[in-house]
């Protein structure tokens, strides 16, 4: 499939009525849930790109160029209300926030093992262990306070345990940064990886930043967003630091609209549900659309040629989503490392005076105050041991203590 040779329809074409736009929901008891984590990947994308376009538009003189990039971000805006309301009513936040972290795992874990780019796949791996102790966490939250088993929500595709703790994950923000890719010479999966996995862990980052305070069940569940929310931005900040710095603004408005356009099309051909394949197709066509008039933009005004910035409009390996269980235990195997700066250690090599145990002091100065424990420690009391599902033990055996949180691991 290559969207550059398609008939674009017009820009008018593209927008719709209020009825359009309230979604039927999705039955939260029927659902597979790739369909849910599908709805969640491309609502943020959604949020990306309007996010991008206000800041492009923020940052350009032109009006022309800014009335262009309007017209776009008024039908992502009706594509993300779209998407959105297929969330239905009784799906509250915390059940909601099961299906951010399933997709934070094997959103990443898809991702790093088709990634060509050593070093890009280094940071999702690093990453990956962190989002899979948060579904950890908030499933033993669930369980605890709501009686709803995760493993039930995540269909049994992944297990449900510890990864690197989360106590373990509060890094100085200065070891956050990454060196950046350079999207001319990267094999195209490379750039739409980085693309993909900023969009989606923004969005995670966002609702928390927005939802935390909305969770209503106890003081605690409020702490645990907040605690969690910071590691987001720990990881919104490592991936968006891998994206190429040197692109212009029309060449970055060319990349989105096709990264949009490969998302919509892989959702539509991995789709099982078919009211919501069709949707998928519906906004691949209303990406077209935008990409076509992302290319005009930057031929009109930088004169040049989109072959200049995506040497091949086909679409590489399509996004499909599968359980990765064995990727999953294989990486945990790299628990104990950290961040140094641009690269990834042993936090065992780590001196006490370094950045990352300066911080560590100043956020966790008592390991029993810290959410992420507690809510282990407390389920721990009540239940006797941990909520998990796990299809054999831990990979890793400081982590197979069901009776006691290990806050140790990574610190």
């Amino acid at each position: 499939m290559n969207p550059f040779e398609l008939k674009p329809k017009t820009l008018d074409k593209c927008f719709c009525d209020w009825s359009c736009l309230n979604s039927k929901p999705y039955d939260k008891e029927e659902v597979s849930p790739y369909t849910k984590l599908r709805i969640v990947l491309m609502n943020g994308t959604e949020y990306e790109s309007v996010n991008f376009l206000h800041r492009f538009s923020r940052n350009c003189d032109n009006n022309d160029i800014r009335r262009g990039i309007a017209g776009i971000r008024r039908v992502e805006q009706q594509q993300q209300k779209r998407i959105a309301n297929l969330k239905p009513l009784n799906e509250n936040i915390l059940e909601h926030t099961i299906a951010y972290e399933h997709l934070a795992v094997d959103l990443t874990a898809i991702l790093a093992q088709r990634e060509k780019n050593g070093y890009v796949k280094q940071a999702l791996d690093f990453a990956l262990l962190e989002d899979f102790d948060h579904l950890y966490r908030y499933a033993d939250l669930l369980e605890m306070e709501q009686g709803v088993k995760a493993q039930r929500l995540v269909g049994e595709y992944v297990e449900i345990m510890p990864g690197r703790p989360t106590i373990s994950e509060h890094r100085h923000p200065f070891d956050s940064i990454r060196y950046h890719i350079d999207s001319k010479n990267s094999d195209m999966l490379t750039v739409l990886n980085t693309m993909i996995i900023t969009a989606a862990e923004q969005q995670t980052m966002n609702y928390y930043m927005n939802q935390g305070a909305f969770y209503d069940q106890s003081t605690l569940g409020r702490q645990l967003y907040t605690e969690i929310a910071m590691i987001e931005e720990q990881h919104v900040t490592q991936y968006g630091s891998l994206m190429d710095t040197n692109c212009t603004w029309l060449e970055n408005n060319l990349m989105h609209e096709y990264c949009e356009a490969y998302l919509y099309y892989s959702c539509f051909m991995d789709e099982s549900d078919k009211k919501i394949k069709a949707l998928w197709e519906s906004l691949f066509e209303q990406e077209v659309c935008h990409l076509h008039m992302a290319k005009d933009l930057l031929k009109k005004y930088e004169k040049k040629d989109w072959q200049q910035v995506i040497p091949v409009g086909e679409f590489p390996e399509l996004l499909a989503f599968h359980s990765c269980k064995d990727y999953v235990r294989q990486q945990l195997e790299s628990v104990s490392l950290t961040a140094d700066r641009e690269n990834y250690v042993d936090v065992k090599t780590k001196s006490k005076d370094s950045d990352f145990y300066i911080y560590q002091d100043i956020v966790n100065p008592k390991s029993a105050n810290v959410a992420s424990h507690k809510v282990i420690d407390d389920y721990i009391d009540k239940k006797g041991i941990d909520y998990r599902y796990q299809i054999a033990e831990h990979p890793v055996e400081q982590l197979r203590n069901r009776h006691k949180d290990n806050i140790s691991v990574g610190r």
